[in-house]
């Protein structure tokens, strides 16, 4: 189903136009952004914006209603600082900083929820987030120095880690069979734990622990997120180094990497989300470049999509930050400035319906 542009209200009047609804202006037709751009043939087309509750939760005749009577209905719920990013069966889920909270955008069901905010999983700073295939959510909590798991409502279920284990916990990524988790520990200016510990994913035992500072092969410096994909293989994004450093899942050795400091495609400038595809592409967002770029399992560049902007808009990011792409392919970016979540879809799929625009 093609999905439909929203209008703004021609005016806000008196009870009875509430009642009967506002005149609607027409709009100039929305062209959606594609990348590659025209006359290359599209391979992602940029589908929509999400930003608060009221873009998966409808306001009824009778909401609007009761709002103008009673006041009760509480205002949408929206994205104060988004980072990460996780999608599974049509829901979003959004970590956010300054709400110290996870979002969650359901879109089939067209519901909302927020969680993390109270007992005993309450978050501090939630960064990085992923979902393992037993439906298990893995968060990645920078302040208290834990990984914190959820069920796909939201509700808690225990946590791994603590201070003793963790410097700066900043992206968690899952096993493809759901056993297994790979935090990536930032670390910092005064410590040479720049790493990626692997834990089982119920108890938190330590398995592994992959890399140390430094530049070589197999080394990191200030690792920022990482994501397993289907080949096995474990990408990490190795931001002071400029570069993604893949890793084998099976002996936790180094494979390859790929990615240099530079301005052109290819190149990194601040690298910082990272995910990947049901063929082992991998997407990395470059917050300096405002976009981001599509490489195949190797390293080679495939595309780039968004442009940096100071004023917004379609597929236009100031910071952006998290990403993930889901089982259908569609592309989920965060950018933190102006508060939202942009999707984009494979061309050969069909558009969803009801995704509010920029």
């Amino acid at each position: 189903m093609l999905f439909s542009l929203k209008f703004k209200p021609a005016c806000w009047v008196v009870f009875a136009m509430a009642l009967t609804g506002c005149a609607q202006q027409p709009t100039t037709p929305f062209i959606n952004p594609a990348f590659p751009p025209p006359p290359e043939k599209p391979k992602l087309i940029y589908e929509g914006t999400l930003r608060s509750s009221k873009d998966v939760q409808e306001i009824t005749l009778a909401d609007k209603i009761k709002k103008i009577a009673t006041g009760a209905i509480e205002d949408p719920l929206g994205l104060a600082k988004p980072y990460g990013v996780a999608v599974k069966n049509s829901r979003i889920y959004v970590t956010d900083t300054q709400q110290r909270a996870i979002l969650m955008f359901d879109l089939a069901n067209q519901t909302f929820n927020i969680f993390g905010i109270e007992g005993d999983g309450s978050v501090l700073k939630p960064l990085g987030i992923d979902i393992s295939s037993l439906d298990e959510i893995f968060v990645a909590d920078i302040t208290a120095k834990r990984v914190v798991v959820f069920d796909l409502d939201g509700n808690y279920l225990r946590s791994l880690g603590n201070e003793t284990m963790f410097i700066r916990p900043s992206g968690v990524t899952v096993s493809r069979n759901g056993q297994t988790i790979f935090v990536v520990d930032t670390g910092g200016l005064d410590s040479e734990q720049h790493r990626i510990l692997v834990l089982d994913a119920k108890t938190g035992h330590v398995k592994h622990i992959i890399g140390e500072r430094g530049a070589a092969p197999g080394k990191l410096n200030l690792p920022l997120q990482a994501s397993v994909a289907p080949n096995g293989k474990l990408y990490v994004v190795d931001s002071g180094n400029f570069r993604v450093q893949a890793f084998n899942t099976d002996d936790y050795t180094f494979s390859h990497s790929f990615g240099s400091l530079g301005r052109k495609s290819g190149n990194f400038s601040r690298p910082k989300g990272i995910a990947t595809d049901n063929d082992s592409n991998v997407y990395v967002v470059d917050t300096a470049f405002g976009n981001f770029q599509v490489f195949n399992a190797q390293g080679t560049l495939l595309l780039f999509a968004g442009a940096r902007s100071t004023s917004g808009g379609p597929a236009k990011y100031m910071l952006p930050a998290g990403i993930d792409v889901d089982e259908q392919g569609r592309v989920y970016v965060v950018d933190q400035f102006f508060r939202k979540i942009d999707i984009y879809r494979p061309a050969q799929l069909p558009p969803l319906g009801n995704l509010p625009k920029f």
